[in-house]
């Protein structure tokens, strides 16, 4: 719950700015300097090194060798809140087994990429481990002149 004054602050921002915010001190109208600016696939460098790269990434980070900040240029906001919680949970379920952090060691087999539209990628890569073998999905987004990923699902 907001302290009293912070209610009142967000008050005086509604009348003062009454297209600015909703009655709860919501941004209902972004600021055009922060509007994400989508770029054309066309414009942008090929996305397959980029996409190995993020793959082999969020399986270390899930694995627990590798920091989630280093990601955060390459991924959404959504997307790095999904790895957060899914990085907390592998370490609790690490902590629980009582089994040490570990370098995954696995060969990529393949890599297959997608344009589904005129700023969208999508790219499947598939993973050996040895014992098994796992596919990464990424979907990539020409967002403000670069590649950012907008999904990552490791299954």
């Amino acid at each position: 719950m907001l302290p009293a004054r912070s209610i009142g602050a967000l008050r005086a921002v509604d009348a003062a700015h009454p297209s600015a915010t909703s009655g709860a001190g919501v941004l209902i109208d972004a600021d055009p300097l922060f509007v994400r600016e989508r770029t054309a696939a066309s414009d942008l460098p090929d996305p397959s090194p980029l996409i190995s790269n993020l793959a082999r990434s969020v399986v270390e980070v899930i694995a627990g060798v590798r920091d989630i900040e280093q990601l955060s240029r390459w991924v959404t906001d959504d997307v790095f809140r999904h790895l957060l919680i899914r990085t907390q949970h592998a370490n609790r379920a690490r902590q629980a087994r009582r089994r040490p952090t570990r370098r995954p060691h696995f060969v990529e087999l393949s890599l297959r990429v997608q344009t589904t539209s005129e700023n969208i990628v999508d790219a499947v890569v598939i993973l050996d481990f040895g014992a098994r073998v796992r596919a990464v999905t990424v979907r990539l987004e020409g967002l403000d002149r670069r590649w950012r990923a907008s999904a990552i699902h490791v299954l």
